[in-house]
């Protein structure tokens, strides 16, 4: 096995203890990772150690906001190449996960990937998150909500909290200091029966890269009328 205690080091950090399957399983995703993106377009990132501390230890570093994600149900939007969601089902292999995101062949992908690692209670799905939040299927029936996607925070939320429960929590992972977004998100958030906990930047274990967790709880239902469709999110945010 390669050296890999960049990630075993950092993961411990966060309080998480990888077995030695675990471990394998992280060395499988990042083969199958790599040589597919020979063949389509999931990551720039291929050097082995900048995958296992920018993807897998970053994924994983939601456990330091997060302590209860043991045996709930989490929807990781957005997921791309399966980040967050996959590094997390590995790390926690009892908590029920499903991954959203708008490319079919992201999600053949994704597929493979959970068929190679063996991973049980976790589904890949192909869908656009302002259609799929307005189904019965998945509006308001995750514990949280979890996305590393490149968008505006109100953008975000618009998209992310129709399908977390009331009580549960959508967490947006954001690089460095980001009051300006949490600021200019504070309507939306509201609007969309959501409240702003918490936006603390801390380090990445064993590198010099800032991340900020944006914690929103959801305090009441989600107004029938979001998320809008047609794009509006992203083009008039709330």
């Amino acid at each position: 096995m390669r050296d890999n205690s960049i990630l075993v080091r950092g993961a411990e950090k966060i309080g998480i203890v990888l077995s030695e399957k675990q471990q394998q399983q992280f060395e499988t995703y990042y083969d199958y990772l790599v040589a597919q993106n020979e063949v389509m377009n999931l990551t720039a990132i291929t050097e082995y150690e900048e995958v296992l501390t920018k993807h897998f230890l970053d994924s994983l570093f939601l456990a330091k906001t997060i302590r209860d994600i043991d045996g709930k149900k989490v929807l990781d939007l957005g997921t791309g190449a399966g980040f967050p969601g996959i590094p997390l089902k590995i790390a926690f292999p009892d908590t029920e996960f499903v991954l959203m995101d708008s490319l079919n062949k992201r999600i053949s992908f994704l597929n493979r990937v959970i068929e190679l690692l063996d991973l049980k209670k976790i589904t890949a799905v192909h869908g656009r998150a302002e259609e799929a939040g307005r189904t019965a299927l998945y509006r308001e029936q995750f514990d949280f909500c979890v996305s590393r996607a490149v968008a505006r925070l109100a953008s975000l939320s618009e998209f992310c909290i129709p399908f977390v429960k009331p009580g549960g929590f959508f967490i947006s992972y954001k690089a460095g200091d980001c009051k300006e977004e949490c600021t200019e998100a504070k309507n939306a958030i509201k609007l969309l029966g959501g409240k702003l906990i918490s936006a603390e930047e801390s380090v990445l274990p064993g590198t010099e890269i800032a991340r900020t967790f944006v914690v929103i709880r959801k305090e009441k239902p989600t107004p029938e009328k979001y998320p809008r469709g047609q794009g509006k999110p992203l083009k008039q945010p709330l």
